[in-house]
Parts: structure tokens; sequence; C-alpha cells
């Protein structure tokens, strides 16, 4: 049924309708792990991508069209529109394709594709901020787009590692970095060499910036093997992502807030492995932040950082100057059903918490499905809040007061 729509000669117009209508199906590491195992099958592979890339391209275009339109009619989010519709029709294109010839050129079409993507992230962030400079802020705006962005985001991680994997694993060559990786899965991942890498270089801007910056303390508690070093299944890019981004804040707030002291605090990493629950905490000593600010930090909105001044600049530091690095390491977290959580205490400090799954088979992709609960999220608007809201004043309780 999926590739008769092609067939048929249908409109362009309705290959998303189409596709959309199918739910995307989510992977765990473990059929990762098989997709590309030593009997791996790049018939497999094809067949499985060219149904699966247009379904997930085309749930999460239907989603793009919920958008206000005047953030759709943006320059920023015009480009970013072409560049997945032109995706989406060069990847039907495959369907009709026999997979035992030779000459179908699947994996130089993904990294095609892959590397037309490779700026959606700024260049939608440069939308949101184009829309906000032009029109403002306001609350029903906001929850629509953190609550697509998230989704959109998550897509967007979901069909690069799709495209990586069999672009990595299917190219001919073996990683002489990484030769028992899998594709960018690591099937034995040492999370405290991944969590030392990520100090390193986060240590390293540190001291280019401020000249100084705070130590590490890292201990690990191997419940499954005691001593044992932790190693899970997992995709190190990944796990570096989300580190080196708590380890960027966790610097700063640490040298800002003791700059006139002789000595820095140490950020205290523990690394945790469970029966269900690969945990890893990261406390600083560096002041905290209040309550309120806590879901301000993950708000894609709400964002506070300068815009940064090249977004064609594709060699830029991920996601540099939006002020994105939480929420997609949030994302990533989430991805694998896994999660990020701050935890602060305003005046002393803040802890960060990376949940991920110690088991390969429960780590599976969580995903965006396009359905009338989706659609419902975008058309609600927000009414009259039914909890009491404090005021600026408090009431003036003198007349309520005994006059004994």
């Amino acid at each position: 049924a999926s590739g008769g729509a092609a067939r048929n000669g249908r409109p362009k117009s309705g290959i998303r309708q189409v596709f959309s209508k199918f739910s995307p199906s989510p992977l765990s590491m473990k059929q990762f792990i098989d997709f590309g195992s030593a009997n791996a099958c790049e018939k497999t592979s094809f067949v499985f991508l060219r149904q699966e890339l247009p379904v997930r391209l085309a749930n999460i275009m239907k989603e793009i069209d919920f958008l206000p339109d005047k953030l759709l009619g943006t320059p920023s989010l015009k480009l970013l529109t072409s560049w997945y519709s032109q995706s989406l029709l060069e990847l039907i294109e495959f369907l009709e394709k026999d997979p035992d010839d030779k000459d179908v050129l699947f994996t130089q079409a993904l990294i095609n594709i892959r590397n037309r993507h490779n700026n959606v992230v700024p260049t939608m962030a440069q939308g949101v901020v184009e829309y906000k400079d032009a029109f403002g802020v306001d609350p029903v705006t906001n929850q629509n787009v953190q609550y697509f962005l998230d989704r959109f985001y998550m897509s967007r991680i979901s069909t690069r590692m799709l495209m990586n994997q069999h672009t990595l694993i299917f190219n001919g060559s073996v990683n002489p970095a990484h030769p028992k990786h899998i594709g960018s899965i690591d099937p034995t991942c040492d999370v405290v060499e991944v969590v030392k890498d990520a100090y390193e270089t986060s240590k390293m801007l540190c001291e280019q910036y401020y000249l100084t910056s705070p130590d590490m303390e890292i201990k690990e508690v191997n419940s499954k093997n005691t001593g044992q070093p932790i190693h899970i299944v997992y995709v190190p890019s990944h796990l570096y992502h989300m580190l080196f981004e708590l380890f960027k804040n966790a610097m700063r707030a640490t040298v800002e807030t003791h700059e006139t002291s002789p000595t820095l605090p140490q950020v205290k990493v523990r690394v945790s492995l469970g029966t269900e629950d690969l945990t890893i905490k990261m406390s600083d000593r560096g002041g905290g932040v209040p309550l309120r600010k806590i879901e301000r930090l993950f708000s894609y909105m709400y964002s506070t950082a300068p815009s940064p001044v090249h977004v064609d600049n594709s060699r830029n530091a991920p996601l540099a100057g939006f002020g994105y690095g939480l929420p997609i390491s949030r994302l990533y977290a989430k991805y694998f059903q896994g999660d990020l959580q701050l935890y602060s205490m305003e005046g002393f400090g803040t802890s960060a918490v990376i949940y991920l799954k110690a088991l390969s088979s429960e780590s599976v992709e969580r995903l965006p499905v396009y359905n009338k609960s989706a659609l419902r999220r975008y058309q609600s608007t927000t009414e009259a809040d039914d909890w009491s809201i404090p005021s600026k004043e408090p009431k003036k309780l003198s007349k309520y007061e005994s006059t004994q």
C-alpha cells in the first residue's frame, strides 16, 4: 500500500497526506544493533528506511502546518519547509526501485538529504527569533511552539539517527578510531570515559574564557557488578552532547559565583548503574537558580541567549547562541526513554540528573506521532487558570483582624 501512492500518479501535494496517515515505527537499541551486526543486510535496511523515513518526515510536516501563519511566513521557515518537501520527494522515488539493483544510490541520497538538513536547528531557531522580534511572545503561542519544537527536534534526532546508521554501516568502511562501534552506537559505552571527555572539553573552554575552571570529582557505583566500570549500549555522541552542556552551565555558574574566592568548589559527578536506570548526577555550587526560572531554562521562546550572527556557518559549535542547549539535551535523554532534570537550591547550587535505561531492550525510540491528540494540542487555547494566582500585593488583612 505504501508504494502505491506514488505509483498511481497521485499529485505530489498528496504524498505528505498519504505518509502522515502511517504511524512511525520506533526501533529499540537492540534492533539498531541487529540492523548493523555482522550479518547486517543492506537490502533489509533499505526496504525499511524507504518507507519509514517518509513516514517520519510527513508526520512532522503535518505539524509544521499548525504553527502560527506569521511564523510560517518568516524567510527561515519558508527555507526549512522547502528542505523537508524536497527530501520527501527524493525519498519516495526509491519506493519503486529494486532492492537488489546495485545501481540504486540510496546511501548517497541519504547523505545528500542529511547534508541538506544540517542547519535545520539554527534555521528554525532563527525563524522563532524573527517571529518574536516582529510579534512578541504570548502564553498560548509559547505553549504551542514549545510543544511543537520538542516534537520537531525529536523527529530530527530520530531521522538523523536512522540515516547515520545506514550510511555509517553500509559505506563499506570501518571507523578506525572506533572499530567496535555499530554505526554511531557503542555496544560497550564506558559512561565515565564520556563524562571525562565532556569535562575536559568544557574545562578547556572555561579556561580560555575565564582563565580558571573548577575541578571535577567523579564516583561510580555499579550495583550490578560491584567494582566494575559501568558500560551500557548507547550513542556516545548523544551522551557527550548532554554532559558537555551540563558541564558548561555548571562551570560558568561556579566561576561567576566564586569570582572573588581564592579557590573554586568542585563539580561533583556521580554515576550509578541499577537494574532499570543508569543515572548521572552532576552537582555544582554555582549559586543555584530560583524554582520560578527552572522551566524557562527549557523554553525555546523565552530563551535569553542573543542570536548568533551567522546561521549559514555549519562549522559553528552546535546550537551556539540560541540557548537551546538544555531543551535539546533533554530531548537526547528522552529519545531512548530517559530524561534530564534540574534540581536547584537558590543561594547554593544546582544538581542536574540524566536518567538513561540500563537495558538495551528498554531503550526504545520515543517518537512524535501526528494524530487527533496532537491536533487537539495545537487547537487548544489557554483558558482561565483553575488554580488561584498570587497577586503582586498580599491582601490587606487589617479589616479581618481582631480589634481587641
